[in-house]
């Protein structure tokens, strides 16, 4: 189920990133290079940016493994130390969730940006919503191992992009229904049928999560 979650992310980014061979992308909050990895598989020059030192131990050698040629550097999702559109494309994965100071975040991710940016976030309007409550719930109980993290609504980051001169363009979900339920039944074939029939009958065109989102520069700003 795992890796079925990672080729749809890995197919919806490539899709809306567009064309990067021969163009900057930076990706923030790279963790372990996946991301940055596959941006320069498809001929990018990327930057990935994480605020772990362990993690980009592992995303260096990943990349070495991989003979790849990709800028691994430290900084803060919230203050980044580039100029002003040093990047054709940013790139974030799983990140805005869990950022203290998110809409910070989207600013500083628009201004690097020259061209456009792909982000994605947990839904407000999916299961996403009900487990970021138990999270912070079990947190507050003193149990929990597992992080909180924020949900969206669609305005919220909608506001955040067109108050940064960016307009967002296309937007794609992934799940109706949470990754654990698929991991009970343990049949990524029967995962992505339901979740096919769900798209058809329109339900994944509001319930669904993470969605990922393509925010463009608008030509005026």
């Amino acid at each position: 189920i795992g890796q079925l979650g990672a080729a749809r992310e890995a197919e919806t980014f490539s899709g809306m990133a567009g064309a990067v061979a021969g163009r900057t992308v930076l990706d923030v909050g790279t963790g372990t290079g996946r991301l940055a990895l596959l941006m320069t598989g498809a001929g990018a020059s990327v930057t990935g940016l994480d605020a772990s030192d362990e993690m980009l131990k592992v995303a260096r050698e990943r990349a070495a493994t991989q003979h790849a040629a990709v800028h691994f550097t430290i900084g803060d999702a919230h203050a980044l130390s580039f100029p002003d559109r040093s990047f054709d494309v940013v790139v974030s994965s799983r990140v805005l969730m869990h950022t203290p100071r998110w809409q910070v975040c989207v600013d500083e991710w628009c201004r690097v940006a020259r061209d456009r940016v792909v982000i994605d976030y947990p839904s407000a309007r999916s299961f996403a919503l009900l487990q970021s409550w138990w999270r912070r719930a079990s947190r507050m109980l003193g149990g929990g191992a597992q992080q909180p993290y924020r949900v969206f609504f669609d305005r919220e980051l909608s506001a955040a992009f067109e108050r940064n001169g960016f307009r967002i363009r296309e937007k794609y979900g992934q799940f109706v229904l949470p990754i654990g339920v698929y991991r009970l039944f343990g049949s990524p074939r029967g995962a992505e049928a339901l979740e096919e029939a769900l798209r058809r009958v329109g339900v994944s065109r509001v319930f669904a999560s993470p969605i990922t989102l393509l925010a463009e520069r608008c030509a005026t700003s």
